[in-house]
């Protein structure tokens, strides 16, 4: 998994962090909901990119 695209997913998953974060303070509940949504898609690739990488070394 080349670093840009490792790069990108963590930044999906802060990304999601902080809309989750302004979602709480602002009092959206669509904002918070969209934010984990974010989060999990994030972390999920990342948990992908780690199991193909331990597979091809």
């Amino acid at each position: 998994m080349s670093l840009a695209k490792k790069i990108a997913h963590k930044a999906e998953a802060m990304k999601g962090g902080a809309k989750e974060t302004t979602g709480r303070a602002t009092g959206s509940r669509r904002l918070q909901a969209e934010g984990r949504g974010d989060q999990v898609k994030g972390n999920i690739k990342q948990a992908g990119a780690k199991i193909r990488d331990a597979f091809r070394h």
